[in-house]
């Protein structure tokens, strides 16, 4: 009986075990299962809107509530600075010619470096307090500069929107203050627009990436209000802004290697949720992606019917994407080559295309194009070739 016994709590247990064990890997599947491969899952930030962009393609990475719109406070200044970039390239003024500033100018309040009305500053200078301190008397002086009175620039800062294809921005002045405005806005998704157009001028980027700097003879610092400057690794600017009505907003710029991030952050709660909300981005995204990157390339002579010449160079166009960064070596290149062309033909015409893919999948394409003009032979240029050629 005792051992009839043991054997039936054996048998009891075996199956205890078993089911348990049934039970854990069901909690398993179960689990792997409602995992998301998606690696927006676990991305949030406390911002009414965000968005990452990568530089280069403009290519939208993430994005909450992109098209919300509000004042942007002194992010106002990307496009402020972006005009006065332009006009530079333009030759309307440069960079060491001087500045007097205006009473108007001298007025602002909020953020500033104390203009006093007649002082002198170089272009530079009011670029650098703009950029490094959110000058506003600094920003207006600029104005003034390029278009004449903040009116009138305003204007242009609107038709610039326009042509930018941005669809919820509306300017009122060139600062950002924002206590009497009242169609004064902009979105998220806009700002980074705006931004990855700014990244482009390098004076921008010689002061947006400063801790700090000075004017005056060195008798007035200038501190970054964009704190990530000093404390995010590969952050070379760009601009932050906070006012009752828009909350703390920054648009933040990063380089690592070749990939450049914009990340946008709107309407947060204060400035450490802003910041860590843009940090939170872009560790999302050098932690996720990688730029693809082909230059313009010599590919291969293609022959050439009835031309003067009996070949031409064929190039392919430069081709950039921002992929998944585990995707980053799986890319494969097809060629689409013609065995042959007609003339006539003009240097820069398609002859063919390359198409990168991954797996399935097309990323995108660039062109082939000729390397060169060659005309169609005539009757009398067919001859003398003929003649050349018996006598080679």
């Amino acid at each position: 009986m005792k051992k009839l016994l043991a054997i039936m709590l054996a048998i009891s247990l075996l199956i205890l075990g078993i089911a348990a064990y049934a039970d854990t890997e069901e909690d398993i599947t179960s689990e792997e299962d409602n995992t998301s491969t998606d690696v927006f899952a676990d991305i949030s930030v406390n911002a009414k809107s965000a968005v990452l962009m990568e530089a280069k393609t403009g290519k939208v990475l993430f994005s909450q509530n992109e098209d919300y719109y509000n004042s942007p406070a002194s992010v106002t200044k990307i496009m402020t600075l972006l005009l006065v970039c332009e006009a530079l390239d333009e030759g309307k003024f440069r960079l060491e010619d001087e500045v007097s500033i205006s009473e108007y100018a001298s007025s602002m309040g909020g953020s500033q470096v104390f203009l006093k009305e007649g002082e002198r500053l170089t272009v530079e200078e009011l670029i650098k307090c703009t950029v490094i301190a959110s000058a506003n008397d600094a920003a207006v002086a600029l104005a003034e500069l390029t278009e004449g009175s903040e009116e009138a620039f305003v204007n242009k800062m609107n038709k610039k929107a326009t042509e930018l294809g941005l669809k919820k921005t509306s300017f009122e002045n060139v600062t950002g203050l924002d206590d009497t405005t009242v169609n004064h806005y902009t979105s998220a998704l806009d700002i980074a627009v705006m931004s990855r157009e700014l990244i482009k001028y390098p004076i921008i980027t010689k002061y947006s990436s400063l801790w700090q700097d000075s004017i005056r003879d060195g008798e007035f610092i200038l501190t970054n209000t964009n704190r990530l400057v000093r404390f995010y690794q590969g952050c070379n600017g760009l601009k932050t802004g906070s006012t009752d009505k828009a909350g703390y907003c920054i648009s933040v710029s990063a380089k690592r290697g070749n990939l450049e991030l914009i990340a946008v952050i709107m309407n947060s709660e204060s400035i450490t949720e802003r910041n860590n909300a843009a940090r939170t981005l872009l560790d999302f995204g050098f932690a996720n992606y990688a730029l693809y990157e082909q230059s313009e390339r010599f590919l291969e002579k293609v022959p050439v019917y009835s031309g003067t010449k009996d070949t031409t160079d064929a190039y392919s166009k430069e081709f950039v994407s921002v992929v998944p960064k585990s995707d980053i070596n799986k890319i494969e290149c097809i060629y689409n080559i013609p065995e042959n062309i007609s003339a006539p033909c003009k240097k820069g015409d398609k002859i063919g295309t390359v198409s990168y893919k991954i797996g399935d999948t097309v990323i995108g394409e660039s062109e082939i194009y000729a390397g060169a003009d060659i005309e169609r032979i005539t009757i009398f240029g067919l001859f003398a070739k003929i003649v050349r050629g018996i006598f080679a």
